[in-house]
């Protein structure tokens, strides 16, 4: 076996370590947390159903990832294609929307509905945006007690989809996870390296997918997962400084601003 094989397989070992100390931090919360959005939406606007679709890749298309409500499960897994219908719409344009007569507005499409068996009256949907970009769609069907959504019913479901955007960003692990495995290999080429070398290229490649820097998450995944190679005694007294930390943080005064270097 080659020099760069051995360090491939290195990296390789390096990085599920990295990134399953990471899924054990950030925790796998996209698909609960989404869930708790829709069925909080059925249940605020008493619609008959609610559902969140997300941009998929290969092939693209909107697929639904969770629903609630009496009449939304049956939509759970079904994918469009992402211009298609009101849900396409909302992601292809950015732009939300509430209708009041579905079925007689053009951009409706009819698969979804035949598929599940439900032919809504009346939608409200928002898009859903991560780091400047749509990633999704929320969308409210039919309110029991009102034919159509109000403008307040509009910004009440934008407050929804900055919770399923967060949700979604919870899920960043799997994606930089992909991308740190890339990088790292790719800057290994042909090189004969060391174990520390390949140390420092993952360190370093870990710290470049944060992207706040007053909440490190990958520094702080890299330091944790260096500590699993440490001994029972030392993990003892990183323990005990952490528990000294955050005593500390709990009773001293809030800071205002971001912090200074």
């Amino acid at each position: 076996m080659s020099r760069s094989t051995d360090a491939a397989l290195e990296v390789l070992l390096r990085v599920a370590r990295e990134t399953a100390t990471a899924r054990r931090l950030a925790g796998d919360a996209e698909t609960a947390l989404l869930q708790s959005v829709v069925d909080a939406a059925a249940t605020l606007f008493g619609a008959e159903a609610s559902s969140i679709a997300l941009f998929e890749t290969d092939p693209e298309r909107l697929e639904f990832r969770v629903a609630g409500g009496a009449q939304g499960d049956g939509v759970v897994g079904l994918a469009v294609a992402p211009t298609d219908g009101i849900v396409g719409y909302v992601f292809s344009t950015g732009q939300p929307i509430a209708l009041s007569d579905v079925v007689s507005d053009p951009r409706f499409d009819h698969t979804v509905a035949e598929q599940t068996g439900y032919l809504p009256r009346s939608i409200a949907a928002v898009p859903l945006v991560d780091a400047g970009s749509v990633v999704g769609v929320l969308q409210v069907l039919d309110k029991q007690d009102e034919a159509s959504f109000s403008l307040k019913d509009m910004d009440l479901l934008a407050v929804f989809a900055r919770q399923a955007a967060a949700a979604i960003e919870a899920a960043r692990v799997a994606r930089d996870s992909e991308r740190l495995l890339r990088v790292v290999l790719s800057a290994i080429g042909t090189e004969a390296l060391e174990p520390s070398d390949i140390d420092a290229l993952v360190t370093a490649a870990a710290r470049d997918l944060d992207r706040d820097e007053d909440a490190p998450f990958w520094r702080l995944v890299d330091r944790i997962a260096q500590l699993r190679e440490t001994s029972d005694a030392d993990l003892d007294l990183v323990e005990e400084i952490l528990e000294v930390v955050s005593r500390h943080r709990k009773h001293r005064p809030a800071r205002y601003g971001r912090r200074t270097r």
